[in-house]
């Protein structure tokens, strides 16, 4: 088996987002430089075929609208298009990786709006959606703000799912401190935390599960230009992944507005 599908735990937390808590893009930012020039997709915990066993247990119809936040290339937002003909948007901060979302949207004729914006602004109508999705973005960003505004574009009664980052107990600083640095994350979140966030919110019926049964190798959709430097980044990210295995985990949060 090679490296890449060998152990998907940490490269599948894998974000295309960049800005800071107060929603300032983060500029020369070489590890979300990798991630979009590689153009990674699929690359949450369990992949594509966890999110697709997620969407059997929910009620999913051609009425339904669908919103995939921090969407990358799209293969989320185009399995629910394709699949349920749902009506899907996808949303992400990364010009690149919007670019390569909309080009799957064309090249497989699937009518997925694609928006470029922040996780916690984003420019759309209060109770538009039935569903949104969140694949390894809420430890990256401002919980509280994400929250606020998936909680605000959710429809009474709409459903909210996310595959996110979980650690078992709080870090020690110096891991902490590297693992921050080298990946960007906002925080570091336990199962007590997490539910903490969605209740404050306003989220009820909250439910977690764990199923490391099921896993995918991420799809890739390389840019032409990709500078050597990234792919020292991507090698730095497989040292962190053998060094941080038993640290790295996540659960599947779900709940009800």
């Amino acid at each position: 088996m090679t490296t890449l599908c060998r152990n998907h735990t940490i490269f599948n937390f894998i974000l295309y987002k960049n800005t800071t808590k107060e929603g300032i893009l983060i500029q020369n930012s070489k590890y979300l430089d990798f991630l979009s020039k590689f153009g990674v997709g699929g690359a949450h915990p369990g992949g594509i075929n966890l999110t697709k066993e997620i969407f059997k247990t929910e009620n999913i119809s051609k009425m339904s609208h669908i919103l995939d936040i921090g969407c990358g290339t799209g293969q989320t937002a185009a399995y629910l298009a394709d699949k349920y003909e749902a009506k899907v948007t996808g949303i992400d901060i990364n010009s690149i990786m919007v670019a390569k979302a909309q080009r799957r949207m064309k090249k497989n004729r699937l009518p997925v709006k694609i928006i470029q914006c922040s996780i916690e602004q984003i420019p759309l109508p209060d109770n538009t959606f039935d569903f949104i999705i969140s694949e390894s973005v809420l430890s990256f960003v401002n919980k509280p703000n994400a929250l606020k505004e998936i909680f605000r574009l959710l429809k009474n009664g709409g459903r909210f799912i996310a595959i996110e980052f979980t650690i078992h107990q709080p870090l020690e600083e110096k891991i902490e401190k590297e693992i921050k640095q080298f990946y960007g994350f906002d925080s570091f979140s336990m199962k007590k935390d997490w539910i903490s966030f969605l209740k404050r919110a306003g989220f009820k019926n909250i439910r977690i599960q764990k199923n490391k049964s099921i896993s995918s190798i991420p799809e890739f959709h390389y840019s032409k230009d990709i500078k050597h430097e990234l792919y020292e980044v991507m090698d730095k990210h497989f040292d962190m992944n053998l060094k941080y295995e038993g640290v790295f985990d996540y659960r599947i949060y779900s709940c009800t507005k």
